[in-house]
C-alpha cells in the first residue's frame, strides 16, 4: 500500500482538507503518478493515496465510505450503485488493457481456442467476463468448447504463473502483460480484447473498462475541489502519455513497478485517456448493457439510472 499526504481522513485539525483516493496498482495508479509527486493539491487540500492490488481490496473502502475518490472496474461500480452505495462515476480514465497472453502463436482467431484451457483471474471479474463474452459472440461456450481455469485468482499470481510456464494461456491486464514478458520473453500478447471488442461493435460501444468514482457527500460539500481534481487528473494522464521516461521514474519511485525500462514499455499498453462520464453516459450504459444482456448479475441485476453519473 502507498500513502502520500496526511494520514488522517479529512483531518479538521489541519488547515487543509485531505482528499483520500483509493486506486489500483497498475494502469490506474500509473495514471496518477504526477499527482502523487506533489501531495499538496491546492491552498486548501492535500491528496492521500491508498494503492491496492485488486478491485476487491478497494471495494470495502467504498462500501465503508472511507475513500473520497476511488477507481474500480465500471461493472463493479454499477453493482455497488445498485446496492445503494453513495458514489457517482465522474470519469473513465483507463480503457482496454486486457490481452490474451501466452506462447502459442498459432492462436490467430477465436476458433483456435476450441479445446484450450485458458487461465482467468477471478470468476466474474472483468477479464473473465470480457473473455467469455467475446468467445460467446464467436460461437464458443465455456466448459464445452474451451475450459476456464481460475487457479490463480489475482493479477500478480496469474502473471507470475504465465512467466514461469505454469499457465500456458491466460487473459492478463497491463502492466502484468509487460512484466510477464519482461521475465519470460517467450510469452507474448496474442490478442487484444479491446481490438476484438471494437471489431464486434465497430466503435458504437466504448470499452469503458475502469471508472473514477466520487463520494456523493464529498462532491456536494466540495464541488470546486472535485472539478479541480478532475482537471488536474486529466493533466496527469496527458503528462504520463507525453513523458514516458519521466513517468517511468515516478512509477518506480512509488513502487508500482520495479524497473524503469519495464515502466516505460508498459505505458502505451495501459491506454490511458481521461474522459468525463456525464457527456458519455449513454455510451457507458451501452457498455454495461452488453454485460447485462450476457448476465444481469455482472452489473448488479439492472442498468444504473442517470444518478449513477456525476453531472457537470
Amino acid at each position: 500500500m502507498l500513502n502520500t499526504g496526511c494520514n488522517s481522513h479529512n483531518n479538521l485539525s489541519s488547515s487543509k482538507i485531505v482528499i483520500t483516493i483509493a486506486t489500483l496498482n497498475g494502469p490506474s495508479a500509473i495514471s496518477m503518478v504526477q499527482m502523487m509527486q506533489d501531495s499538496v493539491f491546492s491552498d486548501s487540500a492535500i491528496l492521500k493515496f491508498i494503492v491496492k492490488s485488486e478491485p476487491n481490496l478497494v471495494k470495502p473502502l467504498v462500501l465503508q465510505e472511507q475513500a473520497d475518490i476511488a477507481i474500480l472496474p465500471t461493472n463493479m461500480a454499477s453493482i455497488l450503485f445498485n446496492l445503494g452505495v453513495k458514489y457517482k462515476i465522474a470519469a473513465i480514465p483507463v480503457w482496454g488493457t486486457l490481452y490474451v497472453f501466452g506462447e502459442d502463436s498459432t492462436l490467430t482467431g477465436w476458433q483456435k481456442f476450441k479445446g484450450k484451457k485458458v487461465y482467468l483471474m477471478g470468476r466474474g471479474m472483468t477479464p473473465d467476463v470480457m473473455f467469455r463474452f467475446l468467445l460467446s459472440q464467436n460461437g464458443l461456450k465455456a466448459d464445452k468448447d474451451f475450459f476456464p481455469d481460475y487457479s490463480f485468482p489475482t493479477h500478480l499470481e496469474l502473471g507470475n504463473a504465465v512467466a514461469a510456464g505454469k499457465a500456458g494461456l491466460a487473459v492478463l491486464s497491463e502492466p502484468m502483460v509487460t512484466l510477464a514478458n519482461f521475465k519470460n520473453p517467450k510469452v507474448k500478447k496474442l490478442l487484444s480484447l479491446e481490438d476484438e471488442w471494437n471489431r464486434e461493435f465497430k466503435d458504437t460501444v466504448p470499452f469503458a473498462q475502469t471508472a473514477l468514482l466520487v463520494r456523493n457527500s464529498f462532491a456536494e460539500h466540495h464541488p470546486a475541489l472535485i472539478m479541480d481534481f478532475l482537471k488536474k487528473y486529466k493533466e496527469s494522464i496527458d503528462w504520463v502519455n507525453r513523458n514516458p521516461v519521466l513517468a517511468a521514474n515516478l512509477i518506480v519511485k512509488y513502487k508500482i513497478l520495479p524497473d524503469t525500462a519495464l515502466a516505460r514499455k508498459t505505458i502505451p499498453g495501459c491506454r490511458l485517456e481521461f474522459k468525463e462520464a456525464w457527456p458519455m453516459r449513454e455510451g457507458i450504459n451501452r457498455y454495461l448493457k452488453v454485460f447485462y444482456d450476457f448476465d444481469p448479475a455482472i452489473v448488479g441485476g439492472k442498468l444504473p439510472t442517470e444518478d449513477f453519473y456525476l453531472k457537470r
